[in-house]
């Protein structure tokens, strides 16, 4: 039976059914990503080396990137819990990506000058820069989790892949600006050299345009989508959506324990995958001055060791590159071999990316690892929430993403506890061996994928109808 505004075309009483989006809507609410990301391709592109500007060893990285994990944890299921339970005049979701987006454009500002900072207030840089980092990581949460849940909120299920793939690809064009921008700065003549205690003039610069690009696109978001209001929901719910009891902070650890079987089968996999990126963001730059670059793992402030930074940016942004075209793929392949199926093969590509590095001995020939990561990150973004959000209720969609969060954040703060240690006493402060161990671990979340995922319940007639539907 056809459908006209979210109701049946022949009048009949009923569960309301929410209309199909065009292409332009789905953009238009997934456009404040592009800017998140840059601010997010900035810091994994140069929160190491800023903080190994500002003294920090290599076996300490890891402990400083614990910053962000932590923040996610505590972060993004509270504020799905209140934005499934709150309303707003500005609406459901919006009001955290604006709170979210203002924070982290000042966290933009002051983490690159935390030395100028610490001048002015005589108070340590590298503590200061960790406080900054905090201060961007638990903001990006903040404003993060909303977008998530948005396109639960908005979307039909059947039009869940091309949603979560469209910001997938918004995702790689924020991230690709913000990885190139600290060497096309260099380009333009701007230092990359770093004075001891100091972070380079091209690595502050970018975080200035990052911070203005991320609330311009925050805005977009915010002015050009209208959420569905409590009574909307409820329609499609069926009377679902409205509890008449009032909702607890402490419904959050009820809700932890009754997550779908299939959500913790994607923990399982969400774990393996993240503690691979983790080990790629916190170590690549170290990876290369050493494994590549010859340099010694105490030399952190020499102009190659800028150069390795400038290249980890450049290497970051290549796969974010390479992942807008897979975004667009991701859709047809699930078609043709299944959903699950799609998301083990790019687990099992950016798992010999990875690995391929300590391999390649010429950074020029690096790119191709960036191949396979871009796959990867691609299907990351987008294939564990289009399976996901089969199987959560409507009414719990804001905090299900965020505990769903906790697969994610939980293997980065074991990384951040055990991986500078391990490079360390292990591997002898050879990085690029802890990288080949991320790869490893993506190679298991593909093994985890095909054995413990349930297979789609979205037959491939019904993954044909989600293209048909999005128009312009």
């Amino acid at each position: 039976m056809a459908v006209m505004d979210g109701r049946y075309a022949d009048g009949s009483s009923g569960k309301r059914i929410k209309p199909n989006l065009s292409m332009l809507q789905i953009i238009n609410m997934s456009m404040g990503f592009l800017g998140i990301q840059m601010a997010f391709g900035l810091q994994n592109g140069n929160a190491s080396r800023i903080l190994a500007n500002l003294g920090a060893d290599v076996h300490e990285l890891s402990w400083f990137w614990l910053v962000a994990p932590i923040t996610g944890l505590i972060v993004q299921p509270i504020i799905g819990h209140m934005g499934d339970n709150t309303w707003s005049p500005l609406g459901r979701r919006k009001p955290y990506f604006l709170i979210g987006a203002v924070l982290c454009a000042i966290g933009l500002v002051l983490l690159p000058n935390a030395a100028s900072v610490t001048q002015m207030f005589a108070a340590n840089a590298l503590l200061l820069a960790v406080i900054f980092l905090a201060m961007m990581d638990a903001s990006v949460n903040i404003a993060m989790e909303p977008f998530r849940a948005l396109v639960g909120d908005m979307l039909p299920k059947h039009q869940g892949t091309i949603g979560f793939s469209v910001q997938t690809i918004l995702i790689g064009i924020g991230a690709v600006l913000g990885s190139y921008l600290p060497n096309w700065l260099t380009k333009l003549g701007i230092s990359n050299e770093a004075p001891k205690g100091f972070v380079a003039d091209n690595v502050i610069y970018s975080f200035y345009v990052g911070a203005a690009l991320l609330i311009i696109s925050i805005l977009y978001t915010i002015i050009t989508t209208r959420e569905y209001s409590p009574q909307e929901f409820a329609e499609f719910e069926d009377g679902k959506e409205a509890e008449p009891e009032k909702s607890k902070f402490s419904d959050i650890f009820k809700d932890f324990a009754t997550i779908p079987v299939q959500m913790k089968k994607l923990g399982i996999v969400q774990f393996f995958s993240w503690f691979a990126l983790f080990t790629m963001w916190v170590f690549t730059t170290s990876a290369l001055a050493t494994h590549h670059m010859g340099l010694s793992p105490e030399d952190t402030h020499s102009k190659a060791f800028n150069d390795a930074g400038d290249l980890t940016g450049k290497l970051f942004g290549m796969y974010n590159l390479w992942a807008i075209p897979f975004a667009f793929l991701l859709t047809p392949i699930a078609k043709w071999i299944g959903k699950k199926q799609t998301h083990a093969l790019a687990l099992l590509c950016g798992g010999l990316g990875l690995i391929s590095m300590y391999f390649i001995k010429d950074v020029n020939n690096l790119w191709v690892s960036m191949i396979g990561l871009g796959f990867a990150w691609a299907s990351i973004l987008a294939m564990p929430y289009a399976m996901l959000i089969e199987v959560i209720p409507q009414r719990k969609m804001g905090v299900y993403m965020g505990i769903f969060n906790f697969f994610i954040v939980i293997p980065q703060i074991i990384n951040g506890l055990f991986g500078g240690p391990i490079v360390s006493g292990v591997f002898g402060k050879q990085a690029m061996d802890y990288v080949v161990v991320g790869g490893i671990c993506m190679l298991i979340g593909a093994v985890v994928t095909m054995i413990f995922v349930k297979s789609d319940n979205e037959t491939p007639k019904e993954i044909e109808e989600e293209i048909k539907q999005v128009h312009f």
